[in-house]
């Protein structure tokens, strides 16, 4: 097992810090809102924005670190994957997708999820391939920080644009931060750790290996992602209710959440075993 770059963190961090963070940071944003159309003062309204994006990514990261007692990650490991997934992926999915998506339909939304879901990886391939990587644990826990670093931003630039487009409505773009922030941990975070957590333990030897599991773990994601994007404008063309569409995306994304937690509860299976095969070793060769 390569473990280059890696420490054992052995103490579980406090429990449900995560919630705290999720309280705090939401405590901030709706302070923020009521200051900004209190005072007027357009200067608030980017930190505001960036409150709104980031807050339940943020969350979503917390409660990975959280668990970091049963992975070899540090911290700084995860603030890196947290800029390299982000930003490696958003600018790349930025010069990528006008060549091939000239607009969203079904269609095209599962090129989206080619696209999106090849350049979140990136980041991730960097910091496995700099820093050493070992276990699906790890994987799963890197993969989740990069791909909702990657949601963050993008939050970010849907907000930005609908500012723009709505000729300066408030309103309209508060609402858009606050939906795509609550719906983040169905998407992009998770897509990318299931993708990463199967990349990690089809690893041998310290090299990556793209074998048919790992081609249908992306596969699989890119569906996913398809299906989020793509199925709203088949209902809402169909039935015009926004209530169906939320339903749609919500069991999407269910389903998503679903085999993260599956494989998570089979890593840390995996983690443990190995653990106690490495305690036992250390106790044969201390009585030998």
């Amino acid at each position: 097992m390569e473990t280059k770059g890696f420490l054992p963190v052995l103490k579980p961090k406090r429990k449900l810090l995560w919630l705290r963070v999720l309280l705090t940071t939401f405590g901030f944003y709706l302070v923020g809102i009521a200051t900004l159309f209190l005072s007027n003062n357009p200067n608030l309204f980017p930190p505001v924005i960036l409150i709104g994006s980031f807050m339940v990514p943020i969350t979503y990261i917390t409660f990975f670190y959280e668990r970091l007692h049963l992975s070899q990650l540090r911290m700084p490991i995860l603030i890196l994957t947290f800029f390299y997934g982000g930003f490696i992926g958003v600018f790349a999915a930025s010069l990528l997708e006008p060549f091939f998506i000239q607009r969203l339909t079904f269609v095209t939304a599962f090129e989206a999820g080619l696209i999106e879901e090849f350049v979140k990886i990136l980041g991730v391939f960097i910091i496995a391939w700099r820093w050493g990587h070992a276990e699906e644990l790890d994987g799963i826990i890197l993969g989740a920080v990069a791909g909702m670093s990657f949601a963050a931003l993008e939050s970010t630039g849907y907000a930005f644009t609908a500012f723009l487009s709505s000729n300066g409505n408030l309103r309209t773009t508060l609402a858009i931060v606050l939906v795509r922030g609550v719906l983040s941990p169905l998407g992009h975070g998770t897509w990318t750790a299931i993708f990463a957590g199967v990349l990690f333990r089809e690893t041998k030897s310290g090299h990556f290996r793209i074998n048919l599991r790992v081609i249908g773990a992306y596969l699989l994601v890119v569906g996913l992602h398809g299906l989020w994007d793509g199925l709203p404008i088949v209902v809402t063309s169909a039935t015009g209710s926004s209530l169906t569409v939320a339903i749609v995306e919500i069991t999407i994304g269910l389903t998503g959440l679903t085999i993260l937690f599956l494989m998570w509860r089979e890593a840390v299976r995996l983690q443990n075993e190995a653990l106690a095969l490495q305690i036992s070793e250390i106790r044969e060769a201390g009585v030998d």
